[in-house]
This record gives C-alpha cells, sequence and structure tokens, in this order.
C-alpha cells in the first residue's frame, strides 16, 4: 500500500497529531504540504521529513478562509505537479461553559474546525473533479462531537458538523471515485498533557514506555502514532471501498461509530398531541432516552493513586 507518487496536504501539521499524519504519509512515500501559522514551526516540521529523505514543502497560514485553501491546492500542485489526498487537522480551542462563552470564542473554533474544512475540501474536490483524480479526503472529528463535553459547545458543534458533512459528501463524491471519511482519534495531545486524569499515560509517554493497559485497552487512548496509520490507510488506492465512516482510533482500539438511528419508533393513530404525549410518553419512550457526555469504566486503584500523587 504505498503512496509513492502521491500527494498529500495536512492541514495543522505543524507539530502534534498533524505532525504525526504528514510523518507517517511521507514515510509511506508521499510528498506533503505542511501547514501551520508559525512559519519557523512549518519550517521545523518540513525539515522533520526531509531529513529523513522524505519530500515535503510548508504554507505558513490560517485554516478557514478560501483564500488559504486556494493557497495549500497551489501550494501542492506548484511543488509536486499534482494533489491525492487532504486531511482537514487544523483546530483550535476556546473551551468555556455556556454563559461565559463569548462570541468569539465560539466563532474562532467554528471557523477554523468547521468552515477550515469546507473551504479546503471544497477546494481539492475541484481540483479532483477537473483533473480525474479517485481522491482521499479524512476530516477530524473528535467524540465531543459525538456525544457531547462539558465547557466545549463550539468545539461538539464544529465536530459534529464535520461528521455530517462527510456524510453529505460521501453521497456527492461517490460518482467522482472520490472518498471521504472522518476519523475521531483519541490520543495524547497538548491539551491532554494538563489533565490530572491522563498523567499516568502521559508520564509513560514521555518516559518512552508503554502507556497502562487501562488507557490503551478500556479507554482506546493512546499517542498520536496510534492514529497516524489510520490516516495513512485511508489515503490508498486500496481504501477506496471505505467511504462516508466516522472511524474511532486510539491506543489498541478501533472503531466505526453508528451514522444516527432512531432508538425506538412508536406510531398513535391521529398523531401525537399534547395529551396524548403526557399520558403516554414516559411508558413508551422514557426507557429509551440516550446518555450524553462519555462514561468511562473504573480506573484501577493504582492509577487512582498515582494521580493523586
Amino acid at each position: 500500500m504505498s503512496l509513492s507518487s502521491k500527494v498529500a496536504i495536512v492541514t495543522g501539521s505543524g507539530r502534534g497529531l498533524g505532525l504525526s499524519y504528514a510523518q507517517e504519509l511521507a514515510k509511506r512515500g508521499a510528498a506533503v504540504i505542511i501547514n501551520d501559522i508559525d512559519q519557523n514551526i512549518v519550517d521545523e516540521a518540513v525539515a522533520s521529513i526531509t531529513a529523513r529523505g522524505g519530500k515535503a514543502a510548508g504554507v505558513a497560514a490560517a485554516v478557514g478562509s478560501t483564500e488559504t485553501a486556494k493557497a495549500l491546492v497551489a501550494a501542492a500542485i506548484e511543488n509536486f505537479g499534482r494533489l491525492d489526498i487532504l486531511v482537514t487537522n487544523a483546530g483550535i480551542l476556546r473551551d468555556k461553559s455556556l454563559l461565559k462563552m463569548t462570541d468569539e470564542d465560539f466563532d474562532l473554533v467554528i471557523n477554523v474546525h468547521l468552515r477550515g474544512t469546507f473551504t479546503c475540501v471544497r477546494e481539492a474536490y475541484a481540483y479532483f473533479k477537473d483533473n480525474g483524480v479517485a481522491g482521499r479526503i479524512i476530516t477530524i472529528g473528535s467524540p465531543t462531537g459525538q456525544r457531547g463535553n462539558f465547557g466545549q459547545t463550539n468545539y461538539a458543534a464544529a465536530k459534529a458538523g464535520i461528521v455530517g458533512m462527510v456524510r453529505t459528501w460521501a453521497l456527492e463524491m461517490k460518482r467522482a471515485g472520490v472518498t471521504v471519511n472522518a476519523v475521531i482519534p483519541v490520543a495524547a495531545t497538548e491539551m491532554t498533557k494538563t489533565v490530572p486524569f491522563f498523567g499516568p499515560a502521559v508520564a509513560a509517554e514521555e518516559k518512552g514506555e508503554t502507556m497502562p493497559d487501562y488507557y490503551r485497552k478500556d479507554l482506546g487512548f493512546g499517542t498520536a502514532d496510534d492514529v497516524a496509520g489510520i490516516i495513512a490507510y485511508l489515503a490508498t488506492d486500496e481504501a477506496g471501498t471505505v467511504n462516508g465512516q466516522a472511524i474511532g482510533v486510539g491506543g489498541d482500539r478501533l472503531q466505526i461509530w453508528t451514522h444516527p438511528e432512531a432508538a425506538v419508533t412508536e406510531f398513535h393513530e391521529g398523531g401525537w398531541d399534547f395529551a396524548t404525549l403526557q399520558a403516554e410518553f414516559a411508558d413508551r419512550f422514557g426507557a429509551s432516552q440516550q446518555s450524553v457526555g462519555e462514561k468511562f469504566p473504573p480506573m484501577p486503584a493504582e492509577l487512582e493513586a498515582q494521580i493523586a500523587r
């Protein structure tokens, strides 16, 4: 499953998860366009690939605008002659509970995650369609977009929206032979390093040790490299039958998330008026209400003690 002769764009790839994705694609033979807002970080990321014999070039620009999307596609063509793969990873966080979240907090996150995914995918798909390229588009979702999370109204909306767009694009792009999927990573990042709950896992990674089984197996939480493999696989020609999917990955775990389906369906002659709902909702629907947020299995006592120290 070589990606030699393929050209990829990875947004938000100056460091962290995005850099791991870019390095894995390059390792498999693809030429990569690195993107970040900081030119120095872009240069360092490019060097990390070229120093190992890979091919990379960079674009320092904030994702969100049509201008940046056009610049990324143009850079792929100018540097490497074509475009085959787009990974829309760029993102920011502005976490606050609802009453503390400002318009700017909301708009910034939506602009980078949701609008940035939209503009980059639109530009890449236009190139694919005009040039007869059976391209690969890989977007990045989040468990927050699937389940919700306290203090992340903006992020949850953006990530849920990305998966919604993927399902629509899978329909629209199928005839052109272009696939589009969402990957939902659960991995150590700069953000998770600040959360005490993940402390033992982060500490193990920083020591070059394997994370405890509780994280890798029970939570499906791992390293950036644990996620990079599915990114590269979805970019291959062989993955052409995978389309419109939301794929969770982390640690030792891989998941296919279901598309939303009705948990229960009931009919009532004449419809569901107020009086009928008042009389029957609790009995007929109450037990089928869905949970919100993520629920973790109990943590082993030795890990709890490690966090407490």
